[in-house]
């Protein structure tokens, strides 16, 4: 998690500095498409992890 941070915030300086220079926005506003799609994706991720947890549980408590 941490190695990803430091590569998203390299990349957004990277645009950043390409707008500055160019006057170009369109990279800065796809890097944060693209960061906003890979933070829905690791909701969805957690989301599911969590939802076959709970349904481990349910299945293990109705065993027992």
């Amino acid at each position: 998690m941490q190695k990803e941070k430091e590569v998203f915030n390299m990349l957004k300086e990277i645009a950043w500095n390409t707008f500055k220079n160019t006057g170009d926005i369109n990279i800065y506003l796809e890097l944060k498409q693209i960061n906003n799609i890979e933070e829905n994706m690791r909701v969805k991720n957690y989301e599911t992890i969590e939802s076959k947890r709970s349904n481990n549980c349910r299945e293990n408590s109705i065993r027992l």
